[in-house]
C-alpha cells in the first residue's frame, strides 16, 4: 500500500526551516533559540519540524551543509578555468572560502558558537566528516595537476589530500580557539599570523614547494576577525 502523506507535516518544506535556523543563528546565536522559535516564526507544528529534523542539532547540521555546499560552488571557477597552475588554482580556492566567510561573519560567528560547544560534538564530527570528503576530492585534483605539471612531488596525491585536510581543519579549529582568544585579549594578532604562516610552510614541506610560495590567508582577512 502506497504510504500516506500528512498534509499538516508537509505544510512548511524543509528549506523554511533551514532558512529560519540560518537567520536565528545569525541574529540570537544557536545556543540562544529554541525549536519553538522556529515552530513561532513559520507559524508551523512540531509535527512538520520533526517531519524533517530529529533536533534542533539536526537543523544545525543542516544550515552548515548549506553554507558547505555554497562554498564549494565558488570553486567551480578557479577549478575549470584553464591555464592556471596548481598552486593558483590553491591559493584562489582558500581566498574564495575566505571571502564568502567574511562577506557573511555574523553567521560564520554563529555557527562558530555552536560549534565550540562540547554538548555538539557528535554534529560536530559528522560536519567535520562532510567537509573531509569534500576537500578531499578538490585536493586530490589539484595535487594531480601539480605532479602532473612538475610543481609538486607528492607520490600519492590522494592519500596526500587527506593529510593536508587534516592539516586544514586543525588549522581551522585553531583558528576558532584563537579568535576567541583574541576577543577576550589573551593573544596578540601576531599569534594567529603565526599560526597561518605556519599551516603554509607545512603545505610547501608536504607537496615540495619552496618557503613562502604560496599565502592561504590574506592580511585584510587577518584584520576583519582577528583585530
Amino acid at each position: 500500500m502506497a504510504r500516506t502523506l500528512n498534509p499538516q507535516s508537509h505544510a512548511v518544506k524543509r528549506d523554511a526551516f533551514v532558512d529560519v535556523g540560518q537567520r536565528l543563528i545569525q541574529t540570537k546565536g544557536y545556543e540562544a533559540f529554541t525549536v519553538q522559535d522556529v515552530l513561532d516564526e513559520l507559524d508551523a507544528s512540531k509535527g512538520a519540524f520533526y517531519h524533517y529534523f530529529g533536533s534542533k542539532a539536526d537543523l544545525l547540521e543542516a544550515v552548515v551543509e548549506r553554507m558547505a555546499d555554497a562554498v564549494e560552488i565558488t570553486w567551480a571557477d578557479p577549478m575549470s578555468r584553464p591555464g592556471l597552475s596548481a598552486r593558483e588554482r590553491l591559493e584562489a580556492v582558500f581566498a574564495l572560502t575566505a571571502q564568502w566567510k567574511n562577506a557573511r561573519r555574523e553567521l560564520v560567528l554563529g555557527v562558530l558558537d555552536a560549534w565550540m560547544s562540547d554538548h555538539n560534538a557528535i554534529v560536530r564530527d559528522k560536519l567535520r566528516a562532510l567537509v573531509a570528503s569534500r576537500m578531499t576530492t578538490l585536493l586530490t585534483a589539484i595535487l594531480r595537476q601539480g605532479v602532473a605539471d612538475g610543481d609538486f612531488s607528492v607520490t600519492d596525491p590522494e592519500a596526500s589530500a587527506h593529510v593536508i585536510v587534516g592539516l586544514v581543519q586543525t588549522v581551522q579549529e585553531r583558528a576558532g580557539e584563537l579568535f576567541v582568544a583574541r576577543q577576550d585579549g589573551r593573544i596578540e594578532k601576531a599569534e594567529v599570523s603565526r599560526t597561518f604562516e605556519a599551516f603554509a610552510e607545512a603545505f610547501e614541506r608536504i607537496v615540495g614547494l619552496s618557503p613562502h610560495t604560496v599565502r592561504f590567508v590574506d592580511p585584510q582577512t587577518i584584520d576583519l576577525w582577528f583585530s
